[in-house]
């Protein structure tokens, strides 16, 4: 079998802040189509790394290279943050759910789409003056948010604000908003973190969905390990920014280096967690 290629590959990426080193010489690769977990305790440097892939940071050293499917490459170390998200086509959400609550869901749907719905209108007053081809684009805008409102069990919602949801169904928001801009790279920070057992399950029929259906490729952080190791095909594990292991959730799970350091419990803790990943 031919193993699947890299759509995001990360060599030697290095971030500093002053004396400290936050990531050190991190390399590994996200395939294409697949779900990957960057998993670690906390300052690790988990979310470092996510902010350098989607340009909040900008790395000391390293590379990071995205392939679309169609042969485009893009260096994210080289790109500002919106050309990553625009360009490339890399979309984010965040730990601290970052939705636009006085808005409805719906238009949180909508507003995500800004960029089509721009070009569409040629960057002028198309929109005003009714133009066809800013008409048909809103027209599909609203029925791509009403599909991921189906997806994410959120269709009854869609009038109301936003804000007035229930935790779990924000999280839900935010990953539809995030694959309404069509993402080549969808990167998850803790997408089950405050969710009860049940949410968890429909995270994880969602992340399926769209890995399958939508071919879209998933990078996300997570402590929760009944979801990593669930759903992931590939886990990468940091310790003090660097890479301690690196392979499929079964070689993750006997790894005595991430048994030993997983998630910097303390010893009293390490059967507990044993427990949880199955150990």
């Amino acid at each position: 079998m031919t193993p699947a290629e890299p759509i995001l590959t990360v060599e030697r990426l290095t971030m500093r802040f002053g004396g400290l080193v936050a990531v050190d010489a991190l390399s590994f690769e996200a395939q294409r189509g697949a779900i990957t977990a960057l998993i670690g305790p906390n300052g690790a440097g988990k979310t470092t790394v996510f902010n350098c892939i989607t340009g909040f940071y900008k790395p000391s050293a390293g590379m990071m290279r995205l392939v679309h499917s169609d042969g485009s490459v893009f260096l994210l170390e080289r790109l500002l943050d919106f050309r990553i998200a625009q360009l490339a086509h890399v979309a984010r959400t965040f730990q601290n759910i970052r939705l636009f609550s006085g808005m409805t869901v719906l238009e949180n749907l909508v507003v995500a789409q800004h960029n089509v719905l721009m070009a569409a209108s040629g960057f002028t007053f198309a929109g005003l003056f009714g133009l066809k081809s800013y008409t048909a684009a809103e027209r599909a805008s609203i029925d791509k948010a009403r599909y991921w409102l189906d997806r994410t069990h959120l269709t009854a919602r869609a009038d109301d604000l936003a804000g007035s949801l229930a935790y779990g169904e924000q999280r839900r928001l935010e990953i539809a908003r995030a694959m309404c801009t069509n993402p080549a790279l969808l990167c998850l920070d803790e997408p089950a973190a405050g969710l009860n057992g049940r949410e968890s399950a429909e995270l994880n029929e969602l992340l399926r969905f769209i890995r399958k259906e939508h071919g879209t490729s998933i990078l996300l952080i997570e402590h929760d390990m009944g979801v990593v190791m669930e759903i992931s095909d590939h886990i990468v594990v940091l310790d003090y920014g660097i890479k301690i292991a690196d392979g499929t959730p079964e070689a993750i799970r006997n790894d005595p280096k991430v048994i030993a350091a997983y998630l910097g419990v303390e010893d009293e803790e390490v059967e507990k967690v044993e427990a949880e990943v199955g150990i």
